[in-house]
Formats: C-alpha cells, structure tokens, sequence
C-alpha cells in the first residue's frame, strides 16, 4: 500500500511539472480539447467507415490521440489516451490493463508529445528518460496482449510558429529516430506519417500543435492496410 501510494504521488508530480512547464501555450496538458480542436466533423460515411475498419484496434496515446473519439472518428472503445499523457504515465497510470480489457487484435501507440516537454526537475535527458518507459509499455503490452500486432507512430510536428514558441519542440526529429531503433530493437512496426504533411497548412488546429479532423482521415488512411 505504501509503494503504491509513493507511486501516485510521483505520477502527480510528474503530471503538474507538464502542466507548469513552458509559457502556457506550449504544454499540451493545459489546453482543452473544445479550445484546440474547433472544426467541423469528418462526413458522416467517412467516420462509419473508420470505425468500422478499426474496431479491432485501439489507439493509445496522448491529446493529439484523443482527438479520434473527440472528433467522433472512432468510437470512445478504441482509443486510450488523455492530455498530458507521456510514456511513464501510461504505463503506470493503468492504461495497459485498458487495453488488456478490451483485448484488441491490433495496437497503435502515439506517444511522446507530451515526454519531450518534460522539465528538468523530472530529467535532464527526456528522450533517454521517455524512451526507456516506452520499451517497458510495448513489453508490459506484449505480457498482456501477446497476440496483437504493435505498431509505433512518431511524434507529429508541429508548425514554425508553434516551434518559436516551444523550442524543444526541435527534438521531435532526434526523438522519432529514437522511436524508430526502438521499434526495431522490440521487433514491433513503425509507420512514417511524414507523407501527411507535404500539404499541411489546412491541417493543424490554431495552436499548431493539434489537428483538424483531416489530419486524422489521412492518418487512418494509411493504416487501413495494416489491420487488413
């Protein structure tokens, strides 16, 4: 009982170092999903559709990742994630076992948003830091899940003028080369979505850091083959 009371009281703190971190604008966990993602829905035929594709699937993560039940592309089931959410969260805050519960054939991990954002009270290296809970999840994952197929997703960039703002969001780059030796190392998949944004002005929510539904479409596109 003790540990386990010393372990909740550290996920707090890491929890409210995200939120104080930055000037405000920067720290996903303090901004609101109504206030970053303030477009109209995706086609009513197109969202069946994604649902329909994916309900074998659940995707875990962190806000950018909860945007697919927000924007009701995909049904609450299939997504796991919350804002603020890094690597260390997760896989302590209980969302493996979410997982296990709804014992899904595939799983699309979309972390490190928030990980690289992590303040210098909690680690002077946040990739090194993030990284080593992130092999941890995929292993706690396999435990649990041993027969569904892991895929990895990088970190999603994010605009010039969100990066003026947040400068460390210029080791997204040096953290995804992490994530893609880490897929690698763990023999689990990695999708490149750099594809997405060779047109991207019309894709990111006025933070520049979220997405529209669009961005989202354009993702499950291209993971519509991998759960075939």
């Amino acid at each position: 009982m003790y540990k386990k009371v010393i372990s909740t009281l550290f996920l707090g703190s890491i929890a409210l170092a995200l939120a104080a971190c930055g000037n405000g604008q920067n720290a996903q966990s303090e901004t609101p999903m109504a206030e970053v993602n303030e477009t109209a829905p995706l086609e009513k035929s197109n969202t069946t559709s994604y649902k329909t594709i994916f309900q074998h699937s659940v995707f875990l993560g962190d806000s950018i990742t909860e945007a697919l039940s927000y924007h009701d592309i995909l049904d609450d089931f299939n997504v796991v994630a919350g804002a603020g959410t890094t690597t260390e969260l997760s896989l302590e805050g209980g969302d493996v076992d979410k997982l296990a519960e709804r014992n899904p054939q595939h799983v699309f991990i979309m972390l490190g948003s928030d990980d690289i954002l992590l303040p210098p009270q909690i680690t002077d290296n946040p990739k090194q830091y993030s990284l080593k809970f992130y092999a941890k999840l995929i292993d706690s994952i396999k435990e649990k899940l041993p027969k569904a197929s892991i895929t990895i997703l990088p970190v999603t960039p994010v605009t010039p003028e969100a990066e003026k703002v947040e400068q460390r969001y210029k080791n997204i780059n040096d953290y995804n080369q992490g994530l893609k030796e880490l897929a690698s190392k763990k023999q689990v998949e990695f999708v490149d979505l750099s594809s997405i944004f060779t047109d991207s002005q019309n894709l990111y929510s006025s933070d520049g850091v979220h997405f529209k539904p669009e961005f989202y479409a354009r993702m499950l596109d291209l993971l519509k083959d991998r759960v075939k």
